[in-house]
């Protein structure tokens, strides 16, 4: 008699209870003082930025800090008004070229992790050589010849060129991952759908796909991160005009070569970061979740 996922994960939890109580009042002191000590740590460079966004300029960076003086939001209004920078423009520009890159992304390193996990053809272990290849090289010694590449194409200076090269990046790490994912579905569930009737591509589509939301989520959360936040690659591939830049390129006004804007570079850092908030929020449930969990009971 095999368990279910259901059962297994009681009997995880009730192993997990009984180490708890046989935990000492010390170990556990310990343990949580631990805890909070790294949540404080990761969690007070975070909470300084919001602090230092409601600051003016001159008040953000002072030789005895305090955690209000003379807060207000001026520097956001300043910030979304366009009077510091054409923000909106830069945001509607990174939101479009991180969307496009994730669905790009994650669409290809799917279709290419699921071959590469399901079917035998000449070349395969050479094709994830290459992309293991790929992921060595560092972002500056690729800036040159993708420059060329897109100049080639007549790419350069556009968006759908800046959002081909974060491709590049996310689609080697994305297929390896879901490679991984889809080797633990197992091979039974692809059986049952050609047996049904469907396309291999009707299975990787209606099958695999819905059990595979773990790895999609992670790789989702992955590729968007690759385009958002990046600098190196938007400075050089995309056009000066202010209202082509990117949000990360754009922070860039607020530091000057005579002084730093402190108070609106942190308003807009933490503008910057909420996106990416969102994406976590939307995703994490998927993140923590089994992969195939119920899929198959014996």
């Amino acid at each position: 008699m095999t368990l279910d996922a259901t059962s297994l994960q009681v009997v995880k939890a009730t192993d997990r209870r009984l180490k708890r109580a046989e935990r000492s009042k010390l170990a556990s002191f310990g343990l949580h003082a631990a805890l909070i000590t790294a949540s404080v740590i990761a969690v007070f460079p975070v909470f300084w930025v919001l602090v230092t966004s409601f600051k003016p300029d001159a008040k953000a960076v002072e030789t005895t800090p305090k955690l209000f003086n003379e807060s207000s939001l001026d520097n956001y209004g300043r910030i979304l008004d366009g009077e510091k920078g054409d923000f909106l423009s830069w945001f509607g520009n990174s939101v479009l070229i991180a969307l496009l890159t994730t669905v790009i992304a994650v669409f290809l390193s799917a279709t290419t992790g699921y071959a590469a996990s399901r079917f035998r053809f000449p070349g395969k272990r050479s094709l994830m050589w290459m992309f293991l290849v790929v992921q060595m090289f560092p972002f500056a010694v690729l800036i040159v010849p993708l420059y060329n590449i897109l100049l080639t194409l007549g790419l350069q200076g556009l968006s759908i060129g800046l959002v081909l090269v974060y491709c590049t990046t996310a689609v080697p790490f994305c297929t390896y991952m879901l490679k991984g994912y889809f080797d633990t579905i197992p091979s039974d569930i692809d059986e049952a759908g050609r047996v049904d009737g469907l396309s291999p591509f009707g299975v990787f589509w209606r099958l695999i796909m819905p059990l595979a939301k773990p790895g999609l989520a992670v790789t989702s959360f992955y590729a968007f991160l690759t385009a958002w936040g990046e600098v190196a690659f938007a400075s050089a591939f995309l056009s000066a005009a202010d209202e082509s830049k990117t949000l990360a390129v754009g922070l860039q006004v607020f530091v000057q070569q005579n002084r730093t804007e402190w108070g609106h570079l942190a308003a807009a850092s933490i503008l910057v970061a909420i996106p990416a908030v969102i994406v976590f929020y939307l995703v994490q449930r998927f993140l923590v979740t089994g992969l195939s969990s119920g899929a198959v009971k014996g």
